[in-house]
């Protein structure tokens, strides 16, 4: 079998494993070797194609790895979507319970629902957005 096929299935591999774990530390040794393929395919060497994967997963986990890292960890000033949501403030626009209403949020209306089913907010009052679940905001008292 030639060696930029084992590098393919090696990467591979690494790849699905981190499908499973989601540290974001397979893949960047998946790289290494998607590169230790390509020395293999241009014809280099055994040790050249070692020395590239483990120069390549080395340089991919200090410079990359950290990168990808801090973009999962996002600070609230700098996310977007509904998660840039999460914490605002909303007025309530129909009666909030554990079974529905409406609240005016960034500007839109939005179907809401309490946090704690046992709750109640009535029109007019603020609330703080907990949590979004699809196209409803979860709220509690502001």
């Amino acid at each position: 079998m030639p060696d930029w096929v084992i590098w393919t299935l090696v990467a591979l591999a690494l790849a699905v494993g981190e499908i499973f774990t989601l540290s974001f530390f397979l893949a960047p040794v998946a790289i290494a070797a998607v590169l230790a393929g390509a020395i293999a395919l241009a014809g280099g060497g055994v040790e050249l194609q070692l020395a590239v994967f483990v120069l390549g997963s080395l340089a991919s986990l200090l410079f990359i790895r950290p990168i990808v890292r801090g973009h999962l960890r996002m600070p609230p000033q700098i996310r977007t979507g509904t998660a840039a949501l999460v914490g605002s403030s909303a007025v309530v626009l129909e009666r909030v319970d554990g079974h529905g209403g409406s609240i005016r949020l960034a500007g839109e209306v939005w179907t809401a629902r309490a946090y704690d089913e046992t709750q109640s907010h009535e029109p007019g009052a603020r609330v703080t957005v907990l949590e979004i679940q699809g196209a409803t905001a979860l709220v509690a008292d502001h």
